[in-house]
């Protein structure tokens, strides 16, 4: 369910700070765990580690992403494969 319109978009405080601190050309990579977090057009270029419960996935944010949210792009859950007689001849 989304967010109520008259509650407006939310981004972390704390993250915006990084965000308006860093350089754009600098490189460095911006850690969050702020997943819930939208990203705004403040945010398109830089690159933020997002954890995903286990580690920090880059993600490089492009004008496309914008109003998502980070956790969209930093899968928590790894599928390996089905398993089965099927899996294993086709792996072949």
């Amino acid at each position: 369910m989304s967010r109520s319109l008259k509650k407006g978009l939310f981004t972390d405080p704390k993250l915006l700070k990084k965000v308006s601190n860093t350089k754009l050309g600098d490189g460095k990579i911006i850690k969050t765990w702020s997943r819930a977090s939208t990203i705004t057009p403040e945010m398109v270029g830089f690159t933020f580690g997002v954890h995903n419960g286990r580690e920090h996935t880059n993600v490089y944010v492009v004008e496309n992403m914008v109003g998502h949210k980070l956790g969209e792009f930093s899968p928590t859950k790894k599928f390996v494969n089905h398993g089965g007689k099927m899996a294993k001849v086709q792996k072949k």
